[in-house]
């Protein structure tokens, strides 16, 4: 890797924490992500490739990292895609292929993957909703989670269905000004 290819790396996981921080975080979107964003058992990898086969491989090799690893070393995954996957659609068809290889791998009902993408858009809201960035990143990502720890935290989380409502109504509240202006100051 090339030290200019170094310092895209390092912006790009600069704008994903700081996201996680400003955005997840402090909206409080993931009532679980506080103690995981500060930790060093948070996963951040960015993918810097551009094709298909080269994000598959990344993938797989990120499943078996987090599949072999302790919770301790690695609670959760990011893996960051800045170069592909930039049309939604693109991006939801590589997803389903990365939840057959999860299967593929054995992994079903080990680990459980979350999408975020810049456009990400929910089939079932009108496409002007604030809901659609419950799930926007700045980049196209995959989060890898460890299904135990999420059955734990939904266990002794009061109410956890509501989690989805709350947040829309979180972002419905402060208005599609404030939350693409937060969006857009994640460099800042």
């Amino acid at each position: 890797m090339r030290a200019s290819d170094t310092a895209v790396s390092d912006l790009v996981e600069y704008r994903v924490r700081s996201w996680l921080s400003r955005f997840v975080v402090n909206l409080n979107l993931c009532p679980f992500a506080r103690p995981l964003v500060t930790s060093d058992a948070l996963r951040v990898v960015v993918c810097e490739a551009e094709q298909r086969e080269a994000i598959a491989e990344a993938f797989v090799t990120e499943l078996a990292l987090i599949g072999r690893a302790s919770e301790a070393d690695i609670a959760t995954t990011l893996l960051v895609l800045p170069r592909a996957l930039g049309q939604f659609d693109a991006y939801l068809d590589f997803v389903g292929d990365a939840e057959a290889l999860l299967e593929e791998m054995g992994l079903s009902g080990v680990i459980q993957l979350a999408s975020f993408h810049p456009l990400y858009q929910f089939a079932w809201e009108p496409p002007d909703s604030l809901g659609h960035f419950t799930n926007r990143a700045p980049y196209p990502l995959i989060h890898f989670l460890r299904e135990d720890m999420v059955t734990q935290a939904l266990e002794t989380y009061p109410n956890p269905e509501r989690i989805p409502e709350r947040n829309i109504d979180t972002l419905t509240r402060m208005g599609r000004g404030e939350v693409e202006r937060l969006m857009q100051a994640l460099d800042d």
